[in-house]
Parts: C-alpha cells; sequence; structure tokens
C-alpha cells in the first residue's frame, strides 16, 4: 500500500506498517526539540491526520509530560492512589501479580487483558487522546493494538452507513469483560478483580448510560468516524429491540474485524493516540510477570455526548478506573 506522508524538516517520519493507511512512527525528535513551535505544530498536524503516532528513543517523566503537553491540557486520574507522586499528570497502568486483574481469555490466564474500546466512552466528555510509554515489560505479551475509525467507516457497506448516520449508541460502566455484548473476539472467563477495580465495579449499578453518535466528522479534515466502541456499548439509543441490537452487531462486527496493528513494545517508546478516532485494545501480560506502564491523559470533549435524558440519579461523585 502506498500513501503520502506529511515529512517534517525537524524529525524523520516513516509509516507504522506498509500494509495500513494510518499511523507513523517519528525518530530523530529529542528532548531539546520539543519545546520548539515548528515541531509542536509538526507533530500536532500529524497526529490529527495519523491517528497513531510510535515515538523512539524519548525517556523519562519529562520528556512524557512535555511531549504529551503539545497536544492539549492534561487531565489527572479522579483516583488519587493511581497518580504518580510529584508528576500527578501521570496515571500507573499496571499488572501486578500480588494483586492482578485476571481473566482467562481463549484458556489462557491473562492481567490486564483489554478488549477493543475507546477511553472514556461510559462518561459524556471523551478525552482526545493519550501517550502510553513502559517502565517494566513482561517476557511476553504485553502489546497495545489499534484499529482506525475513519478506515473502519470507509469500508462499511453503504446500506449500514446510511441505516446508522444518526442514530446514538448506548454505554455503561461495567468492568466485567463477560458482560460484554457487541463485537466479542475471544471467549473470557472472569476470574478475579484487583482490589482497586473491585472496588470500583461494586459502585457502578448507579451510574449513567451515556449516549454517544455512531457516526461524526473529524472537524480538521471533514473525514467520517465509525464512532463506536464495542466494550461498553449496551445498544442503540431508542432502538432498544431485535432490530436494534442485530445493527450494532454487524457494526461491531465490521470494526473488529478491521486491520489493525498490535505494537511490541521497546523500552524507549511512547506511543500516542487520538481517542476520538482509534480503538485500542491490550493482550494482557502473563499473570506470574508485571507489566508496568504510565500514561498522560490528554483533555478536550468533542461535544457529541450526552448523558440519557431519561436519567434521573446523581452524577457527582463517580469513580472509574480510566480503561
Amino acid at each position: 500500500m502506498s500513501r503520502m506522508i506529511a515529512r517534517s524538516r525537524y524529525f524523520d517520519v516513516q509509516p507504522l506498517a506498509a500494509d495500513l493507511d494510518w499511523g507513523v512512527v517519528v525518530c530523530g525528535l529529542d528532548s531539546g526539540k520539543i519545546a520548539d513551535p515548528g515541531v509542536q505544530k509538526d507533530l500536532y498536524d500529524l497526529w490529527i491526520q495519523e491517528g497513531v503516532i510510535i515515538f523512539r528513543e524519548l525517556t523519562g517523566t519529562d520528556d512524557h509530560l512535555a511531549l504529551s503537553r503539545i497536544f492539549g491540557t492534561l487531565r489527572e486520574h479522579p483516583a488519587p492512589e493511581n497518580r504518580v507522586p510529584g508528576a500527578t499528570e501521570l496515571t500507573n497502568v499496571r499488572h501486578n501479580p500480588e494483586n492482578g486483574w485476571v481473566n482467562r481469555v481463549n484458556g489462557e490466564l491473562r492481567g490486564n487483558w483489554l478488549p477493543w474500546h475507546s477511553d472514556l466512552i461510559y462518561v459524556e466528555k471523551i478525552n482526545h487522546g493519550g501517550i502510553l510509554r513502559p517502565l517494566k515489560l513482561p517476557s511476553h505479551l504485553g502489546q497495545t493494538g489499534f484499529i482506525d475509525k475513519i478506515s473502519a467507516y470507509e469500508s462499511l457497506a453503504e446500506d449500514l452507513k446510511i441505516k446508522i448516520e444518526n442514530l446514538f449508541v448506548t454505554y455503561k460502566y461495567d468492568l466485567n469483560i463477560t458482560h460484554m455484548q457487541f463485537g466479542v473476539t475471544h471467549d473470557v472467563e472472569h476470574i478475579q478483580f484487583s482490589s482497586n477495580a473491585q472496588a470500583v465495579q461494586d459502585s457502578t449499578d448507579g451510574y449513567p448510560i451515556v449516549l454517544h453518535p455512531m457516526v461524526f466528522t473529524q472537524p480538521e479534515t471533514g473525514r467520517k468516524v465509525l464512532n463506536i466502541s464495542p466494550w461498553f456499548a449496551t445498544g442503540i439509543y431508542k432502538m432498544d429491540n431485535d432490530e436494534g441490537d442485530e445493527l450494532l452487531a454487524k457494526v461491531a462486527k465490521h470494526i473488529v474485524e478491521c486491520d489493525s496493528y498490535f505494537h511490541d513494545w521497546r523500552i524507549d517508546d511512547m506511543v500516542l493516540w487520538d481517542n476520538w478516532r482509534m480503538l485500542h485494545a491490550s493482550t494482557g501480560a502473563p499473570v506470574d510477570e508485571e507489566r508496568f506502564m504510565q500514561r498522560t491523559t490528554i483533555g478536550g470533549d468533542y461535544g457529541l455526548g450526552l448523558i440519557d435524558p431519561n436519567f434521573t440519579g446523581s452524577v457527582a461523585g463517580r469513580h472509574y478506573i480510566q480503561v
């Protein structure tokens, strides 16, 4: 597959994979260049155009935070115990063998295995992106996967594009992956939550249903995005019937079968993704090995999510483990 990729005089840009029409790898960017306005503009434009950027050879907290701030205001994790002391805009993402979130996935135990999803799709204001970097990697597994929802929309059957144009999907926060209804790709058996995940899961019954449109237009480019997250989806708004479930199942099946990229981490990698455009997933870690990552959350709001108008409870005091 041949495609045009924006170039920069400040750093080297290469395609993420030869068979994909999205995603790039950036090399030759060092700490001293991050503050340059020309570098920042080129990186932001590249992010909007490509959706995923792999940065090579940047390391440490200072680079992680400075790079992240190019793309927006950073948000702290709502749970203080998940913030990094001295760098509270960083969040720890960790499988700890002593207290892990474990599922049996296709017969194999995995720690912190996550299916295809968009971050914070279960709240009305979803973050624009994030940058993830590794601190400790397992001997195998540990990959992070991505699917491009712009490419997914472009390859969707025309009759389905027409049917979903003005529809909204309903989402509910529920960490139990065995409750997932749409876009299921693996046979999953829940084994245990980590203590933090269990505490959050126990409090989710009163959380609201949230609505997001099935299609939206990327404002900078005019490209349409197939805006669904298989994990956390519960149905189509005002189509709470077999017809609605069948339609959502078709669209979810399509998106999880689109071309994907799974990143094999190196210790000097940082990965940026556009959360309004990309689905991501994690292959997890062996349950007896640690996988320790840190991430930033790049704020923003595309302005199209809303709480179910029929919800009568309070939205104050909600706590989430961000996935």
